[in-house]
């Protein structure tokens, strides 16, 4: 059975990569002088943190200033996309029933996201994630490790929730984030394929790969996702 579930959080419990886009575009077209391509999204700033995706924009390391100033603008602009788009703004299809299901379990369940601390507030303010989450358990990019695709997101997460990173299972919709997964040991990692479809995973080593959380029949994931 599944001993803890680790959730990313962006693209995998709330359906926002249309969001990150937008937000994004405004700081490619300037840093490129061109519109960022789907492939360089999906490879290159898909599930990775403001420093990588700064890095990979501006062609060379950002300073922290930089960092802190032009990571704010985007973030400030994607929530304000949010906030702008009421009817998507909500978790994935059938996540709330899913989580809730995993705590009446009384699975641990964490987030492992690399965004911000004000973006991690602003889900918790909007989505009352504290149904399901503990904040102190959540680990967000703070600048104190490096962001995916190393293996530390996810083995911090693991030591919060006091499980060995074999016994946990993570969701997660980008293929650094997979690979994140995989580098920390984790026992069974899920696909979401929000903004690619399945196919794109087929390589990637997940367990499995849905679409959303109504695909998920909840007896079966947790009597044999770490079988």
């Amino acid at each position: 059975m599944i001993k803890a579930a680790i959730f990313d959080f962006n693209g995998t419990l709330f359906f926002d990569t249309e969001k990150h886009q937008q937000a994004w575009r405004l700081y490619g077209e300037q840093l490129l002088g061109r519109p960022v391509t789907e492939n360089e999204f999906q490879t290159s700033m898909l599930g990775r943190n403001n420093t990588l995706i700064l890095t990979f924009l501006l062609g060379r390391q950002p300073t922290p200033h930089e960092v802190l100033k032009m990571g704010g603008e985007k973030e400030a602009k994607y929530r304000e996309l949010c906030l702008k788009d009421p009817d998507n703004f909500h978790l994935a299809p059938g996540a709330e029933e899913f989580l809730t299901s995993l705590s009446k379990a009384s699975i641990p369940m964490t987030i492992a996201t690399s965004s911000d601390r004000e973006n991690l507030d602003f889900y918790f303010r909007s989505f009352d994630l504290n149904r399901w989450f503990q904040k102190e358990n959540c680990i967000y990019e703070d600048g104190s490790f490096p962001g995916k695709p190393a293996p530390d997101i996810y083995l911090r997460a693991a030591q919060k929730l006091g499980i060995p990173p074999k016994d946990c299972t993570v969701f997660e919709d980008a293929l650094s984030g997979i690979r994140s997964a995989q580098s920390a040991g984790i026992g069974k990692i899920i696909a979401v394929a929000s903004s690619a479809p399945p196919v794109f995973f087929k390589e990637s080593g997940a367990y499995k790969v849905i679409s959303d959380y109504t695909c998920i029949d909840l007896h079966e994931t947790i009597n044999n996702a770490q079988k």
